[in-house]
């Protein structure tokens, strides 16, 4: 890669000269692995079929042994599961590694600390931390539901104002396409899937402090929730609008709709379609509060 200031050229495959994909992966697995306590229960999501093949599989290694035996250890101190996820299709984990990997190559191009390096870096003290995750000075975030020792506790937001909180998630819910030509006709002896699911997510952003252990009880002001079924045959996507006027945010009321609008519409169909899935469920953007507006990538 040529540096902006013509400088000499940066190589960013590695130092080994016998760096091989299935090297690289391993390498990320375990320095992975090594940046998380010991005892540590861990989900390793890759796409690599070598490595995730190798650990649940059995797959013999006639390769690599002092990766592999580097592999024995870390994983050896913590509880890990692992999951393959299919290259390139979408997967949340699977885009968030690549925006890692990006911003790795960048930061290296232009000589600042990597968005891994700056995550772990040991955060500024927080005095005056709000329920966002951001303080009224402008401190790095933190875990605002950890205590100095570490210990759950709910926040308190006594002291902050009110203001319009708005917050906006979506999922999806995927299916074989006559399950959901069953959902368009009105097919299902419960009744409309759709209107239930809707209600459903209603009652769901309601209640969501009754589920989430440490969420305030919010004074909602307005719940939507949409479904489109029109961008595929075999899916249904899932939006969810929530506003409130209150001193802490409502994203949790959001996705927390979201999943459970999902669900119902599992629990209507499964006796037909067993094998949906639902995914994809994440915040999509939200205004108020002191850590601003966030939009996703």
């Amino acid at each position: 890669m040529l540096r902006p200031d013509g400088e000499d050229d940066i190589d960013l495959s590695g130092g080994d000269p016998q760096t091989t994909n299935n090297r690289m992966e391993m390498t990320a697995v375990i320095q992975g692995l090594d940046q998380t306590p010991v005892g540590s229960e861990v989900l390793i999501t890759s796409d690599s079929s070598y490595v995730i093949n190798t650990m649940t599989k059995g797959w013999k290694r006639k390769v690599n042994q002092d990766l592999w035996s580097e592999m024995d250890r870390a994983v050896g101190e913590r509880r890990v599961t692992w999951q393959w996820v299919k290259g390139h299709a979408g997967h949340p984990e699977n885009e968030r590694a690549d925006r890692l990997a990006v911003g790795a190559a960048e930061a290296i191009r232009d000589g600042r600390p990597s968005p891994v390096e700056a995550s772990l870096a040991v955060p500024a003290p927080n005095t005056a931390g709000g329920p966002d995750g951001a303080s009224d000075n402008d401190a790095e975030p933190r875990l605002t539901h950890l205590d100095e020792t570490g210990a759950a506790r709910m926040v308190d937001v006594g002291d902050k104002a009110e203001t319009e909180r708005v917050a906006v998630a979506g999922g999806s819910i995927t299916m074989q396409p006559e399950t959901l030509a069953l959902i368009r006709s009105g097919g299902f002896e419960k009744g409309d899937v759709i209107a239930v699911a809707r209600v459903a997510g209603v009652m769901a952003a309601k209640n969501t402090s009754q589920m989430i252990p440490l969420c305030h009880p919010l004074p909602l002001t307005q719940v939507v929730v949409e479904f489109d079924d029109s961008t595929s045959d075999d899916r249904i996507d899932i939006t969810v609008t929530t506003r409130t006027t209150y001193k802490t945010g409502v994203e949790m009321e959001a996705l927390t709709a979201v999943s459970v609008a999902a669900l119902t519409i599992y629990d209507m169909c499964k006796a037909v379609d067993r094998g949906m899935e639902i995914g994809d469920v994440r915040l999509l953007r939200k205004s108020g509060g002191k850590s601003g507006d966030y939009v996703a990538e």
